[in-house]
């Protein structure tokens, strides 16, 4: 009998932990939502539909269960598509998709990359809602790793890239 209760523990002990093999990704409302009742700082992954990039990240970096973890662990995740037509809220005003050329923007992307458009874009808001940094390009693991710990818990505030880098511990 207890061999039979140890099994059934163990079998939901390890579906419990297959919930964390993907980022629970949340519209950027939810985030801000979620994040008034229970402040956490806000990651925003800043993508479109046609990057390579992107989708490399979404395949290796935001598949690693070590990053996945983590990230749902300390953060709000936000996908934010920077091509997206629906309007967005934040701060007391409505951002819109901008057509331009074939394509377009979305401004609130647009505003939280400064206008320098570069797909995959890595955003990190406080737990007061402010823009922190945003990093572009596509990170592999080990240095995204590095970026997600120094953006959590005040880090940044405290200590210089450089210092931190050099003194950070890897999970990896």
């Amino acid at each position: 009998m207890r061999k039979i209760i140890l099994v059934a523990v163990l079998a939901i002990c390890s579906f419990g932990l297959k919930a964390q093999d993907k980022i629970n990704w949340l519209s950027f409302e939810e985030a801000m939502t979620m994040s008034e009742k229970n402040p956490k700082p806000i990651l925003v992954d800043i993508y479109t539909d046609w990057c390579g990039w992107c989708k490399r990240m979404d395949k290796t970096t935001y598949k690693n269960k070590i990053i996945v973890d983590y990230i749902n662990t300390h953060y709000y995740p936000v996908k934010l598509n920077g091509e997206a037509k629906e309007d967005i809220s934040f701060q007391g005003k409505t951002f819109t998709f901008k057509a331009q050329g074939r394509r377009g923007y979305h401004e609130l992307a647009a505003a939280i990359m400064k206008g320098k458009l570069s797909y995959p874009s890595t955003a990190f808001f406080n737990t007061e809602k402010q823009l922190l940094q945003n990093v572009p390009g596509y990170l592999e693991e080990k240095k995204f790793e590095k970026i997600l710990a120094y953006f959590n818990k005040n880090n940044y505030k405290n200590t210089p890239w450089k210092e931190f880098e050099k003194n950070f511990k890897s999970a990896m």
